[in-house]
Formats: structure tokens, sequence, C-alpha cells
């Protein structure tokens, strides 16, 4: 059961780094740099179609890797 749970652990981490890497950023250049992140706190930039996949999968691989890293924890300490 360990080290099934360690598999899962290392299958989400390296999806969520793959992920993280395949989407694009949000501000680009001088201009990002001036307005750092508000255009897209305040919600200027709607994401559509494949932005708006990629962004909520990412949370859920978040998720998850926080979630199977305390359960691990806790299986490998107990």
């Amino acid at each position: 059961m360990v080290i099934f749970m360690k598999i899962l652990l290392i299958i989400a981490s390296v999806g969520l780094i793959a992920i993280v890497l395949l989407q694009k950023g949000k501000s680009a250049g001088l201009s990002g740099a001036i307005s750092g992140g508000a255009e897209h706190l305040f919600g200027k930039q709607k994401a559509r179609g494949l932005e708006l996949f990629l962004s909520r999968f990412t949370m859920g691989l978040a998720a998850a890797f926080f979630i199977l890293s305390i359960v691990v924890a806790y299986v490998v300490k107990g």
C-alpha cells in the first residue's frame, strides 16, 4: 500500500510539473512587469478553451499532490 501511494505521488508530481510547463505566461515583457498580475487578478482576461482546461487540471493535480503528500507522510510515520 505504501509503495502504491508513493508511485501515485511521483506520478502526481511529474504531472504537475509537466502541466505547469505547458501553460503560457499571463504577462510578458516590460508591460507585464509594470502591471504585475493585476489584470489576471481582477478578471480582465477570461480563460477559454485549452487555457481553462489547463488551469483546472493544474488545480486538481495540485490538490492531489498535497493530499497524497500528507497521506504518505502519515502512513510512513505510523
